[in-house]
């Protein structure tokens, strides 16, 4: 059997060329594999974490130390997705800028902030996931990820409170697997 690029080709969600370790702000949606609800549930307008789901925050919360380029912005886990703000700052001291390193595109690439961070987050709670449920190599997340580059303050507002009230629109979420028709 032989790889065709045009039928396995996934299109990227990407801006073309654009460099996501430059300061500025950043959401990010992350779905878990077959939109399984794995992360707790949502009960009486407040989402209750199981063990899961605390292993996701607990990651998250732990990226600007391992990071310190960032710093994170509104988040939340709900049963299948995760949703958060990466603001990345200016490199701080002895952090090398990903165009002052001379490489291939793609390892450039692989260098950008964004993609590390989301990886990471994705590896490691996949990771802790399965060893707490016993289903070592079993994916917990989809292959990709969203993001959108937050523009202005205004945008940026508007995603926080979309963050903010995305338990109370659980109901009506697309992401629900029960959502009320």
């Amino acid at each position: 059997m032989k790889f065709d690029p045009q039928k396995y080709h996934r299109r990227s969600i990407r801006v073309p060329d654009y460099d996501y370790s430059q300061p500025g702000a950043y959401f990010i949606t992350i779905v878990t594999r077959g939109r399984e609800c794995l992360f707790g549930e949502i009960k009486d307008g407040e989402m209750h974490l199981n063990d899961s789901g605390r292993i996701v925050w607990d990651v998250w919360n732990s990226l600007p130390t391992r990071y310190p380029q960032i710093k994170l912005g509104a988040a939340v886990v709900m049963p299948n997705h995760f949703h958060g703000n990466v603001i990345i700052n200016e490199n701080p001291v002895g952090v090398i800028p990903v165009g002052a390193i001379h490489e291939s595109p793609l390892r450039e690439r692989r260098r950008m902030t964004i993609p590390i961070v989301v990886g990471y987050v994705k590896m490691n709670t996949a990771k802790r996931i399965n060893e707490i449920l016993g289903s070592q190599g079993i994916p917990v997340w989809q292959r990709n990820y969203y993001e959108h580059i937050i523009r202005d303050d205004e945008e940026h507002n508007r995603i926080h409170l979309y963050i903010e009230a995305n338990i109370e629109n659980w109901v009506m979420d697309d992401e629900n697997p029960v959502k009320a028709t």
